[in-house]
């Protein structure tokens, strides 16, 4: 039970992604069509650089991938039903976690759906060129999704980050 409840936990979350980059990979695209002055060109690629270090490198290679492997990893040797049911959102750091976890993953949402909602009012070529940035970053958090996964079954030792579940803070495999 607990290998469904690590497959479906980090698939789960990768189809969350994966869904926000189908989403909003036709709005990027749209710049193709445009004519964009200089200054759309340097902020293009300043969100490029900058959501691919920030958001693809800072939040999900550093700190997010690690976490969401080493929680589908506590699952898989710590299943419930309950856990299994809800693994995504045990796996993102939404339910059975510690308090601290719990606050920054409901804050970071809160967070991404009030820029979502911002960025949805902006006209082309600038909502494109935000979603071009947010499309890199969600496109190497997958990558990286997939490389600490591969590294918890090739070299599990070192998945060092805690899975912040209650009563535990070393990691647990």
């Amino acid at each position: 039970m607990g290998f469904i409840g690590f497959g479906w936990g980090i698939g789960g979350v990768i189809t969350i992604l994966l869904f926000a980059v189908y989403r909003l990979w036709p709005m990027a695209f749209e710049l193709m069509g445009q004519s964009l002055s200089s200054l759309h060109w340097v902020a293009l690629v300043f969100s490029i650089l900058y959501m691919a270090y920030a958001e693809g490198y800072k939040g999900f290679h550093k700190s997010f991938a690690p976490r969401l492997v080493a929680r589908a990893s506590y699952l898989r040797s710590h299943a419930s039903l309950g856990k299994i049911f809800l693994a995504p959102f045990f796996c993102m750091g939404y339910i059975y976690a510690t308090r601290r976890r719990m606050i920054l993953s409901i804050s970071l949402t809160s967070m991404v759906v009030c820029f979502v909602l911002l960025v949805r009012m902006l006209p082309q070529p600038w909502r494109g060129i935000v979603d071009a940035g947010v499309v890199t970053g969600l496109i190497l958090g997958v990558c990286s999704i997939f490389y600490y996964l591969v590294q918890s079954f090739v070299r599990p030792e070192l998945l060092t980050v805690s899975p912040d579940v209650p009563g535990v803070t070393a990691p647990d495999r």
